[in-house]
């Protein structure tokens, strides 16, 4: 709606995991090197996590327009599946025979086996990337981790990437999936962007999308990245609204109210969980001593409220 007003191809903030519109901070570009080290390196499991909307689908989908031509590559965006399930999934991605009917997870091995050591013996590499992994059950994941069981004498025929919410880790730390996770080679945990970082996301995708100048002002740039935390799903949501908003008023330029209106509009009052910073912690918790003991009050302090710690017992999240 908004896109010929303003001078653009295309809607620059959809919430499509578009690899064209990839903005590679230094931690995407951090996250994308692990990934195609793991790629690279062949056989095990390589692992991606991150809060929901910080671009972990978006480096997948990157990942398959760069891996090279002799890698094979399946992708599982649908993981709530069962054992079978999912090896039926992975056969089709990958093209692998199966014969109607086919029920047995022992017939679906042999057959994703037999496929992998014709492509092997091709000189291909086969990968397969698991989206939303945090939602498998142990039992699936156990599954899959035999998987990577099939190899040759000096080979593994498999790649495996995992990629979920941080959930993930809480997941892979059982007791009972230990032997998954000592066969995971690369581990990386993709954080928000930082207040420059989301101001250069904003220009960005502007720009991909035809823009000829910022059409937020720096002071509106910043107050996307204070109500969306630098999430990108969630700057996208709050930028595209911004836009609507400031189409309909029939101005060219979007300052930090619109921004504002944009994201009471989107969040509906429920504004995303943010993140303290260790030094913001520091200070209340000395502000609220000193306020305390000029009362002459005594106050005991917990351990639980040092510095690193909120309370409520929430860990400080370096961004």
């Amino acid at each position: 709606m908004y896109t010929e007003y303003f001078g653009l191809r295309e809607p620059p903030f959809s919430l499509t995991p578009d690899p064209h519109f990839l903005f590679l901070s230094a931690r995407h570009r951090e996250a994308l090197a692990h990934l195609l080290f793991g790629v690279e390196q062949g056989g095990g499991f390589v692992q991606l996590t991150g809060e929901v909307g910080t671009g972990k689908t978006t480096l997948c989908r990157s990942l398959l327009d760069q891996v090279g031509a002799h890698v094979d590559a399946a992708l599982i965006l649908s993981p709530r599946l069962s054992a079978c399930e999912l090896l039926a999934a992975i056969a089709a991605e990958l093209g692998v025979p199966v014969a109607p009917g086919t029920r047995s997870p022992k017939e679906l091995v042999d057959a994703l086996n037999t496929h992998l050591l014709a492509a092997h013996a091709r000189g291909r590499r086969t990968v397969v990337i698991i989206d939303e992994a945090q939602n498998l059950s142990p039992d699936v994941l156990e599954q899959v981790r035999l998987l990577t069981n099939l190899e040759t004498a000096k080979h593994k025929l498999l790649q495996v990437i995992l990629v979920g919410q941080p959930e993930l880790r809480t997941l892979l730390a059982r007791g009972d999936l230990r032997q998954l996770a000592q066969r995971i080679t690369a581990r990386y945990h993709l954080q928000p962007l930082n207040r420059s970082e989301t101001g250069a996301y904003i220009r960005h995708r502007l720009a991909v999308s035809g823009a000829w100048r910022s059409l937020f002002t720096p002071r509106a740039q910043v107050r996307v990245h204070r109500v969306s935390g630098g999430v990108p799903r969630l700057i996208n949501a709050v930028c595209d609204r911004a836009l609507l908003g400031a189409y309909a008023r029939e101005t060219s330029e979007i300052g930090p109210r619109l921004v504002r209106r944009a994201a009471r509009e989107v969040f509906d009052g429920a504004r995303p969980r943010r993140r303290w910073r260790p030094w913001v912690a520091a200070l209340v918790l000395a502000a609220g001593t000193g306020a305390l003991a000029g009362g002459a009050f005594h106050v005991y302090a917990p351990s639980s409220a040092a510095p690193g710690h909120l309370a409520g017992g929430a860990d400080v999240v370096h961004p």
